[in-house]
């Protein structure tokens, strides 16, 4: 319980910072900044009880990393998409529910592609920095994972709307961000991501 309650809050502070940097009044370009760095305090505080996911993704690929229990896969993905939900009807009290245009996605190709990468990338460095025992006890993991997130909005947040993150998809979508009919498609091909990543750190850590 503990955990689920620290996973609800990390993501609920996640799409919260999401949701107030992007939607105008906003952060404008700098809203990346503020949101890898929501990412990566989020993650010091709440790393050392429930190792800090805030991302169903990332819940997955430690799972088949073998470093995290089956039982517990399911309640920390609803945990964590509660947190984005609430952060969404949060975001329409604060900022007084003002209409929203969702990216549109002429084709997937593009989006799809831009999504895998950086969710591979995201879920290939917290691997490596939060869960190898050759890093164990490094202070540098939670800077790591915020600023990949920072750098892949930056990179493709014009073109996928930068979520790598299921749970960020939801809530986006319930926000106005994103169209619910790319739910399923982000939600995929992120997960996918994930299973790569996963694969590419057994293979490259032969003492993880």
């Amino acid at each position: 319980m503990k955990r689920c309650l620290v996973e609800f809050i990390g993501t609920f502070f996640l799409v919260l910072t999401i949701g107030c940097t992007v939607i105008n009044p906003g952060a404008g370009v700098i809203a990346p900044l503020a949101i890898g760095i929501a990412l990566a305090v989020m993650v010091y505080a709440g790393g050392h009880i429930s190792g800090g996911h805030y991302n169903p993704a990332v819940t997955l690929g430690v799972y088949m990393r073998g470093g995290f229990g089956i039982v517990d896969v399911i309640p920390y993905w609803v945990s964590q998409c509660a947190g984005a939900v609430v952060a969404a009807f949060a975001v329409a009290f604060l900022k007084g529910n003002p209409a929203v245009s969702p990216l549109i996605l002429a084709e997937m190709g593009k989006p799809l592609l831009s999504e895998f990468l950086f969710t591979f990338a995201l879920v290939y460095v917290v691997l490596n920095v939060a869960t190898a025992k050759a890093n164990a006890g490094n202070s540098y993991f939670g800077a790591a994972i915020g600023l990949t997130v920072m750098v892949g909005a930056f990179a493709v947040g014009n073109i996928s709307g930068a979520a790598f993150n299921p749970a960020v998809v939801l809530g986006a979508s319930l926000m106005g961000l994103l169209e619910f009919s790319n739910l399923i498609p982000y939600v995929a091909i992120q997960f996918a991501a994930a299973a790569l990543a996963s694969v590419i750190f057994k293979t490259t850590n032969s003492a993880a």
